[in-house]
């Protein structure tokens, strides 16, 4: 599903982001991506959605070698992938429905399947009693709650979320991580990079740690072995 083959990325400024990775992810599998800021966790996700490429190594996603597309085609491969941020990113003049719409609306879906996709989404992030609310209506759980319905809404193969707990209180980031494992659990892939050391702990999950770029533990069933100082 997803494998990185002598990965390194430097940035124009010379830092060196990720050095020499070799990271296989298997389909159905549940990662958390974990480290101190600025330990490559952002570029390693970065790599999967094309938003960077790699200065040396290949990136395989979905039997895709992403740094070979050509960048007519990156829409396509994102259209694979569900991406949830720290920030929401919902579109704050919208409500819910329509934030969801205009995410299928962008790729042509017929508005029959607009409706019957946004339901179903819905109802499995537990939304559907929001659907009219708009971002600044609604606490940062139910806005996370939206923005992974709609990371959810072309039906991905791939989930990745970037810090998805940041900015929610530990009652809530529980709520979030049952419903990134349900999700899991309904067959698709799910990447989480986080720094709450508790939910990992929690969890029992395949465990991915970096540290200054370097592939530094890979363990199944792992704790977060908080490192920051």
């Amino acid at each position: 599903m997803i494998n990185l083959q002598s990965v390194s990325v430097e940035y124009p400024n010379g830092v060196l982001a990720l050095k020499d990775i070799g990271i296989s992810i298997s389909k159905g599998e549940f990662v958390f991506v974990v480290g101190s800021t600025g330990s490559g966790k952002s570029t390693f996700l970065k790599l999967l959605y094309r938003e960077i490429l790699p200065t040396r190594g290949s990136v395989i996603v979905d039997d895709q070698d992403v740094t070979q597309l050509d960048s007519s085609q990156v829409p396509f491969l994102r259209r694979k992938l569900g991406i949830v941020f720290q920030d929401f990113k919902l579109l704050p003049q919208k409500n819910v429905w329509e934030n969801l719409a205009f995410a299928l609306k962008v790729i042509g879906v017929n508005p029959r399947d607009i409706r019957r996709r946004i339901g179903d989404v819905l109802e499995l992030v537990g939304l559907t009693h929001r659907c009219d609310s708009f971002p600044n209506q609604m606490s940062g759980g139910e806005q996370q709650r939206a923005a992974i319905a709609r990371a959810l809404i072309n039906h991905p193969t791939i989930l990745i979320a970037d810090e998805p707990t940041g900015n929610l209180d530990p009652g809530t980031s529980w709520e979030i991580m049952q419903l990134l494992e349900q999700i899991n659990i309904r067959g698709t892939t799910v990447l989480a990079a986080t720094h709450d050391s508790q939910i990992v702990d929690r969890m029992k999950k395949r465990v991915i740690q970096l540290e200054s770029g370097s592939l530094v533990r890979d363990v199944n069933k792992g704790m977060y072995q908080h490192s920051e100082s």
